[in-house]
């Protein structure tokens, strides 16, 4: 007997970056285990990234809702077009570089915006969804955050209409790295922990992408909590020729606080010592890289090597991923992003290409890249084992064997991440 199910999500096409991923495939893969999706989503949304491209890989059948929402980012653009577009983004400036209005509104959207800028969504969203679900009967609603104010949609739709609820984060609530830098006052915080602990008693059944937010979460709730991952699907890019050059490419944003100099100082060093090396070698940055990224790649003397690309759709970055010669993952070294599994990692592990990626100690990207073998994982002060490394993966290449050897991917697959999401329903 086919099920149906409602998914709450603001991201959707033509929504880019990574966020929207996710949902996109588990509605492509659901009906394949006898469950229709129903995708309720904003008629109007303000997405900071458009991937037009993103459009093609909507299912033709799957049914989708739409209710308008209103958010604070069109009146803050008024006070400053720039910063309310990269604070969207979550591009979030040094705290001492940060000017009076990029404060003012992440005071405002910490504060007054709880749990964040689509919380005006859920009123409207509550009251429309009721007759729906009532009149289509649907048994199972998921919501997915961020933004975590979509769960408070579940949470009124669950005490009015008893559904079976289920609460999928793909990050982190009150310990996300950002969250620190809303400047949030003892009330608002007290307010957002209050919510999270809600949500996570309230819900049936929560979904987690990684053991760390899992190991967190029990802390707060005793409901039952299942771990999966993002992961990756077929595509059809034809595989391009590898680059000539030694080229080492990052795909996604590069934030403020995501700047591994022991990274950039590195690889002077072997531009400065090497010579063939300094020949060879090409850094390229796939989306958007913040100014302080920048600052320290110019100080080093290090920018003639480096090609900016911005943001490109996901085809475009699909083939970056696999011409590349060695693919850059990058994490914040703090015990609070342990937990963060960029969605490119397993785009990242079935590109054949090595990764070298930094990041926090036992993280669970440093575990998922071990038991793949698809590259090499650091701490921020690992210089010499970092210099040793590159050294060896250039050699690789200058003899044509650079590739990675990975294995067990198969329980990474989108299908494979639908069929356990299947079972929860």
């Amino acid at each position: 007997m086919r099920k149906k199910a409602l998914i709450i999500t603001y991201y959707w096409p033509p929504a880019g970056g990574p966020g929207v991923q996710r949902w996109l495939k588990f509605v492509k893969y659901l009906p394949d285990f006898n469950i229709d999706p129903i995708v309720y989503i904003p008629s109007n949304p303000s997405y900071p990234l458009v991937d037009d491209t993103l459009l093609d890989d909507v299912p033709e059948h799957v049914t989708i809702i739409k209710q308008a929402i209103n958010e604070p980012y069109k009146f803050a653009s008024l006070l400053s077009k720039k910063r309310s577009k990269t604070v969207s983004k979550g591009i979030i400036s040094e705290e001492k570089k940060q000017s009076l209005i990029e404060r003012l509104l992440l005071f405002v959207r910490g504060n007054f915006f709880i749990p964040d800028a689509r919380v005006g969504w859920v009123k409207p969203s509550v009251q429309y969804l009721q007759t729906y679900i009532s009149d289509y009967n649907i048994e199972t609603v998921i919501t997915t955050g961020p933004p975590h104010s979509l769960h408070l949609i579940g949470l009124h739709l669950q005490k009015q209409l008893h559904v079976n609820w289920i609460a999928d984060f793909r990050d982190p609530w009150t310990t996300i790295g950002y969250h620190k830098q809303l400047k949030l006052t003892k009330k608002a915080s007290l307010k957002h922990k209050t919510l999270e602990k809600q949500v996570l008693q309230a819900a049936n059944q929560i979904i987690v992408t990684s053991d760390v937010t899992k190991q967190e979460f029990q802390l707060i709730t005793d409901k039952p909590i299942s771990v999966i991952t993002n992961g990756y699907d077929v595509n059809h890019v034809q595989s391009p020729d590898l680059d000539s050059k030694f080229t080492m490419a990052h795909i996604g944003s590069l934030l403020s606080k995501r700047n591994p100099e022991v990274l950039w100082q590195v690889l002077k060093e072997l531009i400065t010592e090497h010579s063939d090396f300094a020949t060879d070698f090409e850094l390229h940055f796939v989306g958007a890289v913040s100014e302080n990224v920048l600052k320290s790649i110019y100080n080093l003397g290090l920018s003639d090597y480096v090609n900016e690309h911005g943001y490109v759709s996901h085809n475009e970055a699909v083939v970056f991923q696999k011409k590349s010669q060695l693919l850059i993952l990058i994490e914040i070294d703090s015990d609070e992003t342990r937990c963060i599994i960029p969605g490119k990692l397993f785009e990242y592990m079935v590109s054949e290409r090595p990764i070298l990626a930094l990041g926090p100690k036992a993280s669970d990207v440093e575990q998922i890249i071990k038991e793949t073998n698809t590259g090499r994982y650091f701490y921020y002060n690992d210089h010499e084992s970092l210099k040793s490394t590159i050294l060896e993966y250039y050699n690789q290449y200058k003899t044509g064997v650079l590739k990675s050897h990975a294995i067990g991917l198969q329980k990474y697959s989108r299908k494979s991440l639908t069929k356990k999401l299947s079972e929860l329903i």
